[in-house]
């Protein structure tokens, strides 16, 4: 397989995983706090990955560690709170349109701070995924008056922090391997996330009879394990393989298959919905589209 049918793939896959993420969150909350979500996501994460990848930290050199630092801050400790908080109040399926700003994000601040050129085109599709995301955000504001879409704020600012972690990983960490990469993260975040849960009262009420508690640990298992630690190395890998533009664009793929989750849901979908998501698709594939 080569690099351009990689690329598909790894976008494909990705889109599915984090696509059913935002679900997966939605029905892990109805028995932990947001915080507790955050936390407990981490620290999942973190057992999995040093249980299968802890050989993989060995490549990690000194002069990596500071990235990797930055990139676990911005790329997941940061928004795994932010977007924990926006789900109790936004829709499932709103939260992942809002994340396709990350594209936008990654190619303003891969120009303006980390120096990468960009295509004209690539900027064209980014618009024309920005319409289709907006006409998606208006269309769901106008289904869900009560919902409160000063959370989309929180959005917005994880989008921030995933545009840095995706150029960041490409300017300074393209010579290490996706795997380290993402069990570095977490061998850093796995304190942190502890000291953070110790201050919620989950360890007091923590209950095995609880059967709410025990489904939404269930949830968070699977979040974690295939939907952080497996699929953000496949996503630098993704990085490593393509440019911070292309991997980004996943987020636009990605409210296709959280609509999809959140209708079953019972969640609002119009046909101009559908009619945005065409839209996202075209956007993405100017984005990609070679020369």
């Amino acid at each position: 397989m080569n690099n351009q049918q990689q690329k598909w793939l790894y976008l494909t896959l990705l889109s599915l995983v984090w696509g059913s993420s935002f679900i997966l969150m939605k029905k892990a909350l109805l028995g932990v706090t947001p915080i507790q979500l955050g936390a407990l996501r981490m620290i999942f994460t973190s057992i999995f990955l040093l249980l299968v990848a802890f050989p993989s930290l060995k490549k990690i050199k000194k002069k990596h560690y500071k990235y990797i630092v930055f990139t676990s801050i911005a790329g997941t400790f940061v928004p795994g709170f932010l977007f924990a908080f926006a789900i109790t109040t936004i829709d499932s399926s709103i939260v992942s349109i809002l994340n396709s700003l990350t594209p936008f994000n990654t190619l303003i601040f891969g120009a303006i701070v980390f120096g990468f050129g960009f295509k004209r085109t690539q900027l064209y599709g980014i618009l024309i995924g920005l319409i289709g995301t907006l006409i998606l955000i208006l269309k769901g504001a106008a289904l869900n008056p009560d919902q409160n879409y000063w959370y989309a704020f929180l959005i917005i600012i994880a989008s921030i922090g995933y545009a840095f972690n995706a150029n960041m990983v490409k300017k300074y960490l393209n010579d290490l391997n996706a795997l380290s990469i993402v069990t570095g993260n977490f061998l850093l975040l796995i304190v942190p996330a502890f000291i953070v849960l110790s201050f919620t009262d989950f360890f007091k009420n923590f209950d095995f009879n609880d059967k709410v508690l025990m489904q939404s640990l269930g949830y968070l298992a699977i979040l974690s394990i295939v939907g952080t630690g497996i699929a953000k190395t496949i996503y630098n890998k993704l990085v490593h393989i393509s440019d911070p533009v292309f991997s980004s664009s996943v987020t636009y793929l990605i409210p296709l298959v959280a609509i999809f989750w959140g209708v079953l849901d019972g969640e609002k979908l119009s046909p101009l919905q559908i009619f945005a998501g065409v839209i996202i698709l075209f956007g993405v594939y100017l984005v990609n589209k070679k020369k």
